[in-house]
């Protein structure tokens, strides 16, 4: 980041204004031991350091609108808004009606019991699956 003035550091006068006004606050403490060994903050922590300042009465109004200024710059994440749930399957109505007819006809039909457990339990049927179903429900007819 480029600085017009590389002199003037707003963010430091105010870490060294709030622990000067409030000795002995972590929290300033470890914004301050941060920002010296990193070279910035984030926008989280500007924000809570803006609000401890903002308590402080010695600490002019221009160095607090620079550091708000300094916060509206700083990129704010936001994240996307989860996408709608849609269910994996979806029952087929006409292949449980199917179902149903043939067994209702003949209720030991062990492959048409299988194609029902499967329905029941949200298992697709593939293909030759649907076609067998309906040669079995044709034969009923």
């Amino acid at each position: 980041m480029q600085r017009i003035k590389p002199d003037v550091d707003i963010i430091l006068d105010v870490l060294q204004a709030v622990l000067l006004a409030k000795p002995g606050t972590p929290f300033v403490e470890s914004l301050l031991l941060q920002y010296q060994e990193r070279g910035g903050l984030s926008k989280k922590q500007l924000q809570g350091l803006h609000s401890k300042a903002s308590k402080i009465s010695t600490i002019p109004a221009s160095k607090l609108a620079t550091l708000e200024a300094i916060i509206k710059k700083k990129h704010t994440k936001e994240r996307s808004a989860l996408p709608a749930t849609v269910p994996l399957y979806e029952k087929d109505e006409s292949t449980g009606q199917m179902i149903a007819s043939i067994l209702a006809k003949y209720p030991q039909h062990k492959r048409v019991l299988f194609f029902q457990s499967k329905y029941a339990n949200n298992e697709p049927l593939s293909a030759a699956e649907k076609t067998e179903l309906t040669k079995f429900s044709k034969l009923l007819k």
